[in-house]
C-alpha cells in the first residue's frame, strides 16, 4: 500500500491519538476533579452545594454508618472476588490450553451473558433463588426440606448475584494471561523433577500474576460500586457502596457526601491500578534477568526455559 504523500500517516496517527486524549480528558478525567471538587464543599438548604470549602463530608465518612456500610461492601466484595478467582481460574486455564478449533466456543460461552442486558439477568436470578424458584422446588421435590429456604434479601443473595454478574470479567483477564504462557517453561521444570503444584506455584503462577491482578481489580471494584443487585436481591435491608452513593445522589440530595464516598471509590481503583502496574513490572523484571525467561536473545526459547526452573525451584 503506498504511503500518503506529505507524511499523511503521522498526521492520522497524530488526530487519532489527540481524539483519545480528549475523549479521556472530557468524558473521564473532568468528571472526577469535578466530583473532587464537589466533595470539599458544602451542602446547600435548597442548592446540590454551594461554594465553601470543607472537610465536613470526609468527617461524615469517618462515622459509624459509613464505615459499616464499607465494612459490608468490602467484605462482601472480597468473598465475591475469592469465588470469582477459585472458579475462573481452573475455567481459563483449560480454554487457553484446549485444542485451538474448541477455544473460540468455550469463549463463547464466557461472552454469552454479555448479549444480556445485566439487570435483566439479576431479575431473572429471582426465579432460581426466591421462595417458589428452582432450587426451593427442587430441595422440597427431592424432600431434603419441608418449607422453603429464604435466600432471598440476604447477604447470600447479594454475593450470589455479584459472584454471577461478574464472573467472565475474571475469566477472560486470566485467559489473556495463560494463553501467553510458555509451555517449554513448564516441561522444563518436568525434566528437573519438579511436580505439578510445584511447576504451577513457581512458574504459573508468577507468570500469570498480572492477569490475576486485572481480574480481581474488574470483579472486586464494580462488587464495591454497584447497586442494582444488592437493591433487587438485597432488598432495604443490605446498604452497599454503592447503594450508599446512589441514595446521596438522587435521594437525600446531599451530593457532597456522595461525591466524598465516590473520590473513596476512585481512591481504591487507583490503588488497585497501582498493584496491577507493580505485578506487571516484576514479572517483566524477573523476564530480563533470566528467572522466568532465559538470557532474553529469543533464539531457543527451551534453552532459555530451562534456566527457569534451576533459579525459581531451588
Amino acid at each position: 500500500m503506498p504511503r500518503l504523500p506529505g507524511g499523511g500517516g503521522s498526521a492520522f496517527r497524530a488526530f487519532g491519538i489527540s481524539v483519545t486524549w480528549f475523549w479521556l480528558g472530557a468524558f473521564a478525567l473532568l468528571p472526577s476533579l469535578a466530583l473532587l471538587l464537589v466533595s470539599v464543599l458544602d451542602r446547600g438548604e435548597l442548592d446540590f452545594f454551594i461554594p465553601a470549602l470543607t472537610l465536613g463530608n470526609y468527617r461524615e465518612l469517618l462515622g459509624p454508618v459509613f464505615l459499616r456500610v464499607l465494612w459490608d461492601s468490602v467484605r462482601l466484595a472480597f468473598f465475591s472476588t475469592l469465588v470469582c478467582l477459585l472458579a475462573g481460574y481452573p475455567f481459563a486455564y483449560h480454554i487457553a490450553r484446549a485444542r485451538p478449533k474448541w477455544r473460540p466456543w468455550l469463549l463463547l460461552l464466557v461472552i454469552i451473558p454479555f448479549w444480556t442486558n445485566s439487570l435483566i439477568r439479576t431479575y431473572a436470578l429471582i426465579l432460581i433463588i426466591g421462595a417458589q424458584g428452582m432450587v426451593n422446588r427442587l430441595l422440597m421435590a427431592l424432600g431434603l426440606i419441608d418449607a422453603p429456604l429464604v435466600i432471598m434479601y440476604t447477604d447470600f443473595a447479594v454475593f450470589v448475584g455479584l459472584t454471577y454478574t461478574l464472573l467472565p470479567f475474571m475469566v477472560l483477564p486470566l485467559y489473556a494471561s495463560i494463553e501467553k504462557l510458555d509451555t517449554n517453561l513448564l516441561d522444563a521444570a518436568r525434566d528437573l523433577g519438579a511436580g505439578s503444584l510445584r511447576a504451577f506455584w513457581h512458574i504459573t503462577l508468577p507468570l500469570t500474576l498480572p492477569g490475576i491482578v486485572a481480574g480481581c481489580m474488574l470483579v472486586f471494584l464494580p462488587s464495591l460500586g454497584i447497586f442494582y443487585v444488592p437493591e433487587i436481591l438485597g432488598g432495604a435491608k443490605n446498604m452497599l457502596l454503592g447503594t450508599f452513593i446512589k441514595n446521596q445522589f438522587l435521594v437525600a440530595n446531599n451530593w457532597p457526601l456522595g461525591a466524598a464516598a465516590s473520590a473513596v471509590l476512585t481512591l481504591a481503583l487507583i490503588l488497585m491500578a497501582g498493584l496491577y502496574r507493580l505485578s506487571s513490572l516484576r514479572v517483566a523484571g524477573r523476564e530480563k534477568k533470566g528467572l522466568l525467561g532465559g538470557n532474553g536473545d529469543g533464539k531457543n526459547p527451551r534453552r532459555e526455559a530451562a534456566n527457569l526452573p534451576e533459579a525459581a525451584l531451588r
